[in-house]
């Protein structure tokens, strides 16, 4: 499936290769942020998407669970939970230490062995199905691209924007990414029942084959181009990276453009949801 700028009435742009930049960093603000080995985790209602006890870890591991991230009783790395941690962090799975307390209160008291999963509870789409949303719906497809988001709460906000913005879709990692927990439903309001997320093995391999069907890629980076100069209209899919190293350097080498959004206040950046929103809604005017 193919999108032609002409037979579309899109306006003309010349693609030309991005420029290399030093910085890889995206817009963020890292006190809002956790990397793998910080308690970032807040539970405000029971959970439906919890895996409790070593046992049952294994097996969705071995199962091919999606899951969204390992908590482990902070001291508890020896014996059985090892195997796991290693196995979560080679999958790619986010693995975070808590407290013993937050354990016990997450699963009301159950027996928890130290070790809770927090799996996907929302099946995935693909690719090709949002572009089909796109064609279905006789409009440029107008894609979203999370480049290994961590925090469930940020992918939720951009999962609820999106659907307000009339994106076709969103596409995540396989690796090294939050997948469909509860939380990120919860955040949602109820538009991850409307936005289809895909997770695929390899975001660079993704943008070139977006880029070979006519669909223009933008990441955001703070060194970039101002976004209000930027074309945003047409088949267009907009790239926003992680919370603490941005967009990859491979997947910035393969956008067309890189956009930035002018800070004019003493903080130079701001959180990844709220960036997204900030593009996602300018490309949305621009259609």
């Amino acid at each position: 499936m193919a999108f032609d700028n002409k037979n579309r009435n899109f306006k003309e742009r010349d693609r030309r290769a991005p420029e290399k930049r030093d910085s890889d960093r995206p817009f963020r603000d890292k006190s809002d942020f956790s990397d793998g080995d910080r308690d970032s985790f807040r539970r405000e209602e029971p959970r439906t998407d919890l895996i409790i006890g070593r046992n049952a870890v294994k097996e969705a591991l071995k199962a091919g669970r999606p899951a969204d991230s390992l908590l482990v009783q902070r001291g508890e790395k020896s014996g059985s939970i090892r195997p796991i941690i290693a196995e979560c962090k080679e999958k790619g799975i986010i693995v975070k230490e808590v407290d013993s307390k937050k354990l016990d209160f997450m699963c009301g008291h159950a027996h928890h062995q130290g070790v809770i999963m927090i799996a996907a509870v929302h099946e995935y789409s693909t690719v090709e199905a949002i572009l089909q949303n796109a064609q279905d719906r006789n409009e440029p497809p107008f894609i979203v691209i999370c480049d290994s988001l961590e925090d469930p709460h940020n992918l939720g906000a951009i999962i609820r924007t999106a659907d307000a913005a009339g994106v076709h879709g969103i596409i995540i990692p396989e690796r090294r990414s939050v997948s469909l927990s509860g939380i990120v439903g919860k955040t949602s309001a109820g538009a991850l029942e409307y936005v289809p997320v895909a997770r695929v093995k390899n975001i660079t391999n993704t943008v070139k084959e977006l880029k070979e069907k006519g669909i223009w890629v933008y990441c955001a980076d703070m060194d970039g181009t101002p976004y209000k100069k930027a074309d945003l209209s047409g088949a267009l899919a907009l790239v926003v990276g992680s919370e603490g190293s941005g967009v990859s350097r491979l997947v910035k080498e393969n956008c067309d453009g890189v956009l930035s959004i002018p800070m004019k206040g003493n903080v130079n950046s701001l959180n990844a949801s709220v960036a997204a929103a900030v593009l996602i809604f300018e490309a949305a005017a621009a259609r």
